[in-house]
């Protein structure tokens, strides 16, 4: 299903960035950007609001269209499978550009070869959860509980090969104790049955669980980013209480098909660089646990080396968690 992003304000050809108008006034239609998931979700969401600004810049109206199943891959070999004419892309995500080639024996895309990264979104950290009544208090007792019961720590997540799911057997590997994962079709229902004490954990994003938190209804542990962080004033950060140098995020990119003209690349870039701009806008972001990264980090060159690094990153995790799928 296709959702219309349009530009908020109106202007005339000449509020093109100048890349666009060399590239014979790109984009002259309607620009399409491929979600591997269904409306509603973090993905979805990041993505409309990433979209819905960056039209802004272009002057132009963003499709969004859902492609879901498979965690993502199916909608990443649609977008890979694209013509390379500047209106099509794909909205990125650690798991099915970084995690998914060490996780399926036959995946029909390779995310280094058939994309070229054209801007990468600001990075979403991760929280650890336990429920209200849980009796771990802290990080380093959830740990030392772990120790003593191997395997008997329930970990909820997303789904195999979610970003939770991974996080939680990096974290699991790093802390030196068994736990058991507990797949669920999606972070709600995992939610879910963490606040009902179904489950012992699970690390979720800062911005999806923040209302939680607040509302006392899971207690936050530990946060997976290298500092503190505002909307979490009393929680600590893993590497500060127990696990030195864990670091984790979600992150999120564009992606355009392998073939795709630098000056398509370097116009949406050029539009993401004066959305960036807008305080506005990325002070929304922020306020929710987005964290925004230095501006080199965004560019289309660094997002391609960060995306073939994650993917060598994720593949040691997932070989020593065990982790496969068909």
């Amino acid at each position: 299903m296709k959702h219309w992003i349009t530009a908020l304000t109106v202007a005339g050809a000449f509020a093109l960035p100048m890349g666009a108008q060399a590239q014979d006034n790109y984009p002259s239609r309607a620009i399409t950007w491929i979600v591997p998931f269904s409306a509603g979700g973090p993905t979805d969401a990041m993505a409309r609001n990433v979209a819905n600004r960056v039209a802004q810049e272009l002057n132009q109206t963003i499709l969004i269209e859902n492609v879901g199943g498979a965690g993502g891959t199916i909608g990443a070999a649609k977008a890979a499978k694209s013509a390379p004419d500047g209106y099509t892309f794909l909205v990125g995500h650690i798991g099915y550009m970084a995690a998914a080639p060490s996780l399926y024996a036959r995946l029909p895309y390779d995310p280094v070869k058939d994309f070229q990264a054209v801007f990468r979104f600001p990075d979403t950290p991760l929280v650890l959860l336990v429920g209200e009544s849980s009796p771990h208090k802290s990080l380093p007792d959830l740990i030392a509980y772990g120790k003593q019961h191997p395997g008997k720590l329930n970990f909820s997540n997303a789904g195999v090969g979610s970003t939770s799911h991974l996080v939680a057997a990096m974290f699991a590997s790093q802390a030196g104790i068994a736990i058991t994962p507990v797949a669920y079709k999606g972070a709600g229902p995992a939610l879910n049955d963490l606040m009902g004490n179904q489950v012992d954990a699970m690390f979720d994003q800062t911005n999806t669980a923040l209302p939680q938190t607040k509302g006392g209804k899971v207690r936050a542990l530990g946060l997976t980013s290298a500092d503190r962080m505002a909307q979490y004033p009393d929680v600590p950060t893993m590497g500060e209480k127990a696990i030195p140098g864990f670091q984790v995020s979600t992150w999120y990119g564009l992606y355009a098909p392998k073939g795709t003209p630098n000056k398509v690349v370097q116009t949406l870039y050029q539009a993401w660089q004066k959305a960036l701009a807008d305080q506005a806008f990325t002070g929304k972001m922020a306020e929710q646990g987005i964290q925004l990264l230095p501006p080199e980090q965004y560019a289309p060159a660094a997002f391609q080396q960060f995306t073939a690094d994650e993917g060598k990153r994720w593949a040691q995790v997932i070989k020593q968690a065990g982790i496969t799928l068909q």
